[in-house]
């Protein structure tokens, strides 16, 4: 039996970044097209098999313990990236400044979609959601080098709308305008 169910919804890929150079800013280069692979999107900062652990898994592993990269990609939605905007006091926010991979318009609430749920691109690849990516104050600074002050407002606007993080399961190459295919664990919620 199938461990993964696929849904009736759809979505569509309407923007493409990668960071280069996370020390020098958060901030996302825009592109048409992408190549996803086993270590994430090629020259993209948040890459890599593995990486550091840092404060979002602290009650696990002491910080820069080596571990399994499955934060390789920042997914948000083209709704809640509009929430965040209006919250901050802006008529759009462009996702480069928050430091996206991927901006997907069409999949309702996406920050909260199940951890394991998957989403198919046009050619087969997939990538995995890893967990909500809570909001922090890193885009703060591209934010109110664009928009003086908006970015101080970024944490506490974002917060439910941050999006997910994921990490590449099937190789391949994506372009904005590409159709999404969401696919939900088939298990029912833990109920402890």
């Amino acid at each position: 039996m199938p461990a993964l169910n696929p849904t009736d919804v759809y979505g569509e890929i309407v923007w493409i970044g990668h960071v280069p150079d996370r020390d020098a800013s958060l901030r996302s280069a825009p592109a048409q097209q992408a190549r996803l692979t086993f270590a994430g999107i090629p020259g993209e900062a948040h890459g890599g098999l593995t990486r550091p652990s840092c404060s979002r898994v602290k009650s696990q592993y002491p910080r820069d313990t080596e571990i399994r990269n499955t934060r390789q990609l920042s997914v948000v939605s083209v709704e809640e990236l509009a929430e965040i905007a209006a919250d901050c006091g802006l008529a759009q926010l462009d996702p480069a400044l928050v430091g996206a991979s991927l901006v997907i318009s069409g999949i309702p609430d996406l920050t909260h979609l199940p951890p394991s749920s998957r989403l198919q691109f046009s050619d087969g690849s997939c990538i995995v959601v890893d967990m909500e990516n809570r909001p922090c104050h890193l885009p703060a600074k591209p934010m109110n080098a664009v928009h003086p002050g908006a970015g101080d407002t970024f944490k506490t606007a974002a917060k439910g709308k941050r999006g997910v993080t994921a990490w590449v399961e099937r190789e391949g190459r994506i372009a904005v305008g590409d159709r999404v295919w969401l696919h939900v664990p088939d298990q029912r919620p833990w109920q402890p």
